[in-house]
């Protein structure tokens, strides 16, 4: 699989056209997806440059399009992450996919589930738990509970750095 990503600020972004052409590249190269935009590519640390670079970096804020456009990738497209998880999900639940969430207030991760389950009937939920984690204890619990359930696919939303940490240390594991 050809890598066609481009480097802004050492933080390698593929130029997806698509939101299809990003799943169709996920289907085949398996990592954690991180959405991109103009403060990632500014602010990257080295850590999460290294772990951006390691993985899928997508095109999440107007920023991120507007510099691969100058660089004369055109077509390249917005993905907001928040439409991009709901349709993994549609197109994924019916063939008996896994889901793990972590993220958000306990009432607005209840909330979520409960309106998923309404949405996609027989979805599987393997956990979730809200994004407020406080200790390593709490982190370790929730990594391990994710290794023992193998979630096909786990999504968080903590806000940036602390997702793609989180993503990292859940991937190790």
């Amino acid at each position: 699989m050809k890598d066609n990503r481009v480097e802004l600020n050492g933080v390698k972004v593929h130029p997806f056209t698509s939101h299809d052409e990003l799943l169709a590249y996920v289907s085949q190269k398996k990592g954690i997806l991180v959405a991109i935009n103009a403060e990632k590519i500014l602010h990257a640390t080295e850590q999460t440059r290294s772990i951006i670079n390691r993985n899928i970096g997508y095109c999440d804020g107007i920023g991120a399009v507007m510099a691969l456009k100058k660089r004369g990738y055109d077509k390249v497209i917005k993905i907001p992450g928040c439409e991009l998880w709901l349709k993994i999900i549609s197109m994924t639940y019916q063939q008996g996919k896994t889901f793990y969430l972590v993220g958000g207030k306990q009432e607005v991760i209840e909330q979520t589930i409960e309106k998923l389950k309404m949405e996609f009937p027989g979805i599987q939920i393997a956990n979730f738990r809200n994004g407020y984690i406080k200790t390593d204890e709490e982190k370790r619990a929730l990594i391990e509970d994710i290794a023992e359930k193998k979630p096909d696919v786990v999504f968080v939303a903590m806000g940036s750095p602390k997702q793609e940490l989180l993503m990292e240390e859940i991937s190790q594991r």
